[in-house]
């Protein structure tokens, strides 16, 4: 992530709608397949919005970043158990000491996804969860995810494939951010058509859309309790540790 990606982050984690629409999915997983308290682990925390909003739920938290200045979000914010790390190494942590560990829009960052996903095992407790977001669709792969330092997008299969041989199970996979992907579509097709330097900011949008935003996503949320959604500009996935 670029420094001025981590400021414009740390700007709009707490009202732009697609960090809170994420977040709020996450936050329904983890409540309902671990309930607090419990160790929560997020690799690759950003500005900490996450951990914040999980430690509200009751969780004891801990943090992970290979940016410094991440870290010192964190710590400005009150947490103390954040570090600098490469989460392609081995994480600093016991073994099967948290409760659930989460990578939120982290692992297409990395160039060997599976060490961080077999870290992320390591550190599961019996019972325990991985939740994992990641950008759906290689076709869509353009400058939007150059500029942010995507090494990929993902499909359906190739998450399940990496978590399987980082061992662990999918209990539970569904795309989110159905209902922006027609514009998503045609935006980066005219960019493909029209190459340019890009930038790795989020589009503005007004309050009225933000909320408008907001309510397709908890309407997609809620739908998503009954049967997995199709199609969407991002994926969702619930991983435990696979029998063996």
């Amino acid at each position: 992530m670029e420094l001025a990606h981590l400021h414009q982050l740390s700007k709009l984690e707490q009202t732009y709608w697609w960090h809170r629409a994420k977040r709020a999915l996450v936050s329904r997983w983890l409540t309902e397949t671990t309930p607090a308290p419990g160790l929560v682990i997020e690799g690759g925390i950003g500005s900490a919005g996450n951990l914040l909003a999980f430690q509200e739920l009751g969780y004891n938290v801990a943090g992970l970043d290979i940016m410094p200045e991440a870290v010192d979000y964190g710590r400005q914010l009150g947490l103390d158990r954040v570090a600098v790390h490469d989460l392609e190494q081995d994480w600093p942590f016991e073994p099967e000491s948290a409760a659930a560990v989460v990578l939120l829009d982290v692992i297409e960052h990395v160039e060997h996804p599976m060490h961080v996903l077999a870290h992320a095992r390591r550190c599961l407790r019996p019972g325990g969860a991985v939740i994992v977001t990641v950008p759906a669709y290689q076709w869509l792969y353009g400058d939007w995810d150059k500029a942010l330092g995507h090494y990929r997008r993902y499909s359906r299969s190739m998450l399940k494939r990496q978590a399987a041989e980082a061992g662990l199970e999918v209990q539970r996979v569904t795309h989110w951010n159905s209902f922006t992907l027609p514009a998503a579509m045609g935006i980066r097709t005219w960019q493909k058509l029209r190459p340019a330097a890009r930038s790795a900011e989020f589009p503005e949008v007004s309050g009225l859309v933000n909320r408008l935003l907001l309510g397709c996503a908890a309407a997609e949320r809620s739908l998503s309790q009954h049967v997995p959604i199709p199609c969407g500009l991002s994926i969702a996935a619930l991983l435990t540790k696979a029998s063996r």
